[in-house]
């Protein structure tokens, strides 16, 4: 496994993150268990979730997949883990039980540290912006959090470029923490937005990314055809796989992924993987496991280096998704 310094940090994370999005969801407990051994295994030292996971999804109260990490560590070395989670979602009942105030963040934070058994989260984000907190209350609710020790790292998901280059200017006006990391949605089939201003602006800034569905969503893992464009999949329903799966082009470029792969010998995930991380800006794409299985096949990605001419085919065949 490869390792990479997240960011301007001098903190060394394992090119691909495990997300745990899955954990009670789609993967019970001990099936949870047994892909973050695997990760290990295999060298992952970095792990994702977020208090929210996975009431997004399985219509529970959240805090299951945080729970699941936390029985995890206690028969585990928790600091060889760099462990990240993230805060915004609504937790609990009324007007306070979601957003990005001071209140919120300093409950929510002494809750994600009690469900994931540790007294420390190596990078807290913010899931998504709060247009009704102001940035530097925000911000300074963090920097509290570093301070006592119990964050080491700030980061953020879903923020428009402006709204992360203002956050950094409040940071530097009032001596607060500044952002080190940026988790957007990024792929070969879900370009545009980030690369048309946030990815300039995170190599600027130096901000670590560290893009969620590196796999749009799992049709870059080759399941989808021009023949079955509804495979039995838990991401049939996304938004993304509903606009890729009648777009004609999307299979254009599956196709030259696939050309690629087979020329490689490998999984045609490990091309779209190894797309990501031949780009200067990402340092670890998040990629979830419902098995030990899919896990397995996705750890080799880091060590498939694609030829200049492989990823101008690439970015000529999925220009302008």
């Amino acid at each position: 496994m490869q390792y990479r310094r997240l960011g301007r940090t001098g903190l060394k994370v394992s090119a691909i993150c495990l997300g745990a999005m899955n954990f009670g969801w789609s993967a019970d407990q001990e099936t949870s268990f047994k892909i973050m051994d695997a990760a290990v295994d295999a060298g992952i030292n970095f792990f994702d979730t977020a208090d929210v996971y996975s009431r997004w999804i399985s219509g529970n109260i959240g805090g299951e997949s945080e729970l699941i990490i936390g029985e995890w560590f206690k028969t585990r070395d928790r600091d060889n883990i760099v462990l990240a989670t993230k805060v915004r979602g609504r937790m609990w009942a009324g007007p306070n039980g979601e957003g990005l105030s001071r209140t919120h963040i300093l409950r929510a934070v002494e809750d994600s540290l009690r469900r994931l058994n540790t007294d420390y989260i190596d990078l807290y984000q913010l899931h998504a912006p709060d247009p009704e907190t102001p940035l530097d209350e925000t911000l300074s609710a963090l920097d509290i959090l570093v301070r006592q020790g119990k964050v080491r790292y700030i980061g953020y998901s879903n923020y428009p470029a402006w709204q992360t280059v203002k956050a950094q200017w409040v940071s530097d006006k009032y001596g607060c923490a500044p952002f080190v990391c940026s988790q957007p949605s990024y792929s070969l089939l879900h370009r545009d937005e980030f690369e048309r201003e946030q990815e300039a602006m995170c190599l600027d800034q130096g901000i670590a990314v560290i893009p969620y569905s590196p796999l749009a969503a799992g049709f870059l893992t080759g399941k989808y055809t021009r023949e079955n464009r509804s495979p039995e999949s838990t991401r049939g329903s996304s938004s993304l796989i509903t606009r890729l799966a009648e777009n004609d082009r999307a299979y254009d470029a599956l196709d030259v992924v696939s050309e690629i792969a087979l020329a490689h010998n490998v999984p045609m995930a490990h091309v779209a993987l190894a797309w990501l991380l031949a780009r200067p800006s990402i340092s670890s794409p998040i990629i979830g496991a419902r098995t030990v299985e899919q896990l397995a096949e996705l750890t080799g990605a880091p060590d498939l280096t694609l030829s200049d001419a492989e990823i101008l085919r690439l970015n000529e065949a999925t220009e302008g998704f």
